[in-house]
């Protein structure tokens, strides 16, 4: 796995990201148990996939480790909508890239206009338009 750093689940907080299934996700809920007589606490969380929106839970110990993705929020403009996907530069290292109209929410396609400003997230090499 790549662009992830590992935490101990103790370290995490709901509104960070955590990586489950492969998939990253914003933690929404964060419940910890009291240790039993022969064990340690244990963790449960809930998150929220950050591109497929599937609510996924995890329940471990809380010094086990886990992957969090290193999510970056950046802003691009919009050079080109070519209908079924729109072209973007990064406006802090230049890059272009395409995203998927798919990919795009439906609130945000009246705006993908070439010149228009948007802010995205990036995770682990997958970018989603948030603003």
């Amino acid at each position: 796995m790549s662009q992830t750093e590992i935490r101990e689940i103790r370290t995490l907080k709901v509104g960070r990201y955590i990586v489950i299934d492969d998939e990253p996700c914003k933690l929404v809920e964060y419940v910890t148990s009291k240790p039993g007589k022969h064990g340690e606490a244990k963790a449960r969380m809930v998150a929220i996939g950050l591109f497929d929106k599937q609510k996924r839970s995890l329940v471990h110990p809380v010094k086990h480790k886990v992957h969090v993705p290193l999510v970056d929020r950046r802003k691009a403009q919009i050079l080109a909508n070519m209908g079924s996907e729109v072209q973007m530069m990064d406006l802090e290292t230049f890059e272009t890239f395409n995203i998927p109209l798919g990919d795009i929410p439906d609130k945000f396609h009246e705006n993908m206009k070439p010149g228009n400003e948007i802010v995205f997230l990036s995770a682990m090499g997958r970018k989603l338009v948030t603003d």
